[in-house]
């Protein structure tokens, strides 16, 4: 059975749900109004991911039901990703105290392990590395760490889109390059749902994806590349390998945060992504920049590091020392100057 046909059908449905939420969002004042903290200066509708949540999970099952996708791997997105989104459109909608979201994330990551079997064996240097149940934990913290990172990069107009974008597409063609091509249908239907919120996302936004948008992505990426791991430990190096501008922004503004004693579950402007955008004055210059790192530099390093065998944790390393540069050139965790 030819299923590509629900390729168009997802991405027409997400560019119409979201048209339908940003209705929802002005009827109901869900608007994200610019403060100190924030990187935008025009009140603008929240919760658009939402459409990315509701075409994925819908698409899952019937991708399992055709025998595209196991529903071992169906029930970990479809738990993990619903209870992920339902925590954070509640959060789009009042508040949840910090730690409640994150025994929310910590559930939610476990939920996806026990479907999927946890960390998959790491090649370090030419030898599999299984680490048991202390790679659970690792993979536990993994996935909430992904989860949270999407949440703190998804800041500007059309970051967060372009991002998941670049990772899934580019992750189809390497697995149609390597002969993995069975795992070609979760990513392609993930990409396909932020395509049609990413029409109304791109800079100038219409409307923001909402924490229920982007910490669904972050999950659903982590749980995707586990399931990489599992056929072949390159390809979860390509993941990480595509990964990098989130994972680099992030961590190292983290970082820089905790050893200045910062309270890091509080709202800030501090990422390397938000600096850019207020030195260049728009968000448009550092979200196509995004793109370009991610298509120039990271894609040719992940299909080298797979088609070629090379050693994967030099591959990210390779990858990641560039951005490391961008992140010191642009002050990522550093506190904001005054003006």
């Amino acid at each position: 059975m030819n299923f590509f046909w629900i390729l168009p059908v997802l991405a027409g449905a997400s560019l119409l749900l979201t048209w339908l939420l940003r209705r929802y969002a002005l009827a109901a004042s869900l608007i994200d109004t610019p403060n100190a903290r924030s990187s935008h200066t025009i009140p603008t509708p929240r919760g658009g991911g939402v459409s990315i949540v509701l075409c994925f999970l819908l698409a899952v099952p019937a991708l399992a039901l055709a025998g595209l996708v196991s529903w071992a791997w169906a029930w970990a997105l479809l738990g993990a990703g619903a209870g992920v989104a339902v925590l954070g459109f509640m959060d789009d909608h009042g508040h949840i105290a910090a730690r409640w979201r994150l025994l929310g994330h910590f559930s939610g990551a476990i939920w996806a392990l026990l479907f999927i079997g946890g960390l998959p064996p790491v090649v370090f240097f030419g030898h599999s590395v299984e680490l048991g149940w202390f790679g659970h934990v690792i993979a536990v913290l993994y996935l909430v760490w992904l989860l949270n990172l999407y949440n703190f990069m998804d800041g500007i107009d059309g970051i967060a889109s372009v991002e998941a974008l670049c990772v899934c597409l580019g992750m189809c063609a390497i697995y149609w390059l390597a002969g993995a091509e069975q795992l070609v249908w979760l990513p392609l239907v993930l990409s396909m749902a932020v395509l049609g919120f990413l029409f109304w996302n791109f800079p100038p936004a219409r409307i923001f994806m909402g924490d229920a948008g982007s910490g669904f992505i972050g999950v659903t990426l982590g749980v995707l590349s586990l399931q990489a791991g599992w056929v072949s430990s390159q390809l979860l190096w390509a993941w990480l390998v595509m990964l990098g501008v989130f994972i680099v922004d992030a961590t190292f503004t983290l970082i820089r945060r905790l050893i200045r004693g910062d309270k890091v579950y509080e709202a800030h402007r501090s990422h390397a992504y938000q600096f850019a955008s207020r030195r260049f004055g728009r968000h448009r210059p550092v979200t196509l920049a995004v793109l370009a790192i991610n298509m120039i530099w990271l894609f040719p390093i992940a299909v080298c590091s797979v088609l070629f065998d090379i050693e994967g944790f030099l591959a990210v390393a390779v990858a990641y020392l560039p951005l490391v540069f961008l992140a010191f050139k642009f002050h990522a965790g550093e506190k904001e100057r005054a003006a």
